[in-house]
């Protein structure tokens, strides 16, 4: 597979890591939900990023569920989330999977990093640790992560490591930062750099419009991100909008925090996807009630996109 590089663009998927109902590993379901993201147009898939519950397996499962996406994956670029408390384990992950055919690695701040010279520091050491020739995405994602980046500290660690090809921009609000760097990237202080954006969705229509390249996020309808990158880059923006609108009130529902990834995870699973809504503990449990009103909200957004329409596989459907 080809090494990501700064003229990535598309639609890349944050992948769930699934689960049996006991917490085990369910590696059937992996392979279907490769297949899916392939067979739906999907330009890549990221896996053990903040919703792949990463921090919830060793490294021995990090490694296992890494391998299997790449081995299965053979027409997506897959990205490796390799965030670590310490270099060693992220260095591992990180040459394992790039010697398995992953595309790149992902790494996100550790939270207690403060001023714009840690944070800089901080990712200098990071590509120095898994080498200079495994391509990195710098993600930024201040509401979780609690790091901030201002657009110069973007700048600067970019400029810094050539190595680092691309951002996920995941800031909110964000419109205002996508500009700014575009704008570096105008008066030529900034090299080219992927914008891949985040955040569920929330701002795709219009962070499409301010220069981002695509989407890497998740919401359990890949194929809305995909139609929304593609209608807004020819043009087509109020087929975008009104797409996308049509698709908002389930996105906002699926952004709660704690809540959210069940929400996925069910909505996948009614799809056929994953074999089980189940999260590694501690995680939360879908409720009856909140079932009930994802049940709703599909059968709203199937009013303007047929692919919501799951009543077949939903044992609430017409309620």
């Amino acid at each position: 597979m080809t090494k990501l590089t700064a003229q990535a663009a598309g639609t890349f998927a944050i992948a769930p890591t699934p689960f049996h109902d006991d917490g085990r590993i369910d590696d059937a379901s992996i392979d279907r939900l490769t297949d899916f993201y392939t067979e739906v147009g999907c330009d890549g898939v990221t896996v053990l990023g903040i919703l792949g519950e990463a921090p919830k397996l060793d490294a021995a499962e990090a490694e296992q569920v890494a391998l299997r996406f790449v081995k299965r994956a053979r027409k997506l670029q897959v990205i490796v989330g390799v965030s670590a408390p310490g270099f060693a384990t992220m260095r591992s992950l990180a040459k394992k999977s790039m010697d398995a055919g992953a595309a790149g690695v992902m790494i996100a701040p550790p939270p207690h990093l403060r001023t714009d010279d840690q944070i800089t520091g901080y990712f200098k050491q990071a590509q120095e640790a898994i080498g200079d020739d495994i391509p990195w995405v710098l993600q930024d994602y201040p509401l979780t992560l609690t790091v901030v980046f201002t657009p110069a500290v973007i700048r600067k660690i970019v400029m810094d490591s050539p190595s680092c090809v691309m951002l996920k921009h995941e800031d909110w609000p964000g419109l205002e930062k996508i500009s700014t760097l575009r704008n570096f990237q105008t008066d030529g202080s900034l090299r080219p750099l992927s914008i891949l954006v985040g955040n569920g969705g929330l701002f795709l229509d219009f962070e499409m419009e301010r220069g981002a390249d695509g989407a890497m996020t998740g919401y359990a309808f890949p194929e809305l991100l995909i139609d929304v990158v593609n209608l807004s880059k020819v043009g087509k923006r109020d087929a975008a909008h009104d797409l996308f609108d049509a698709h908002l009130p389930l996105i906002r529902y699926e952004q709660q925090p704690g809540v959210g990834l069940t929400v996925r995870k069910y909505v996948l699973q009614k799809r056929g996807i994953i074999s089980s809504s189940a999260q590694r503990k501690p995680g939360a449990v879908i409720t009856p009630q909140a079932r009930a009103e994802v049940d709703y909200l599909l059968s709203r957004v199937a009013r303007v996109d047929r692919r919501a329409n799951l009543q077949p596989q939903s044992s609430a459907a017409g309620q």
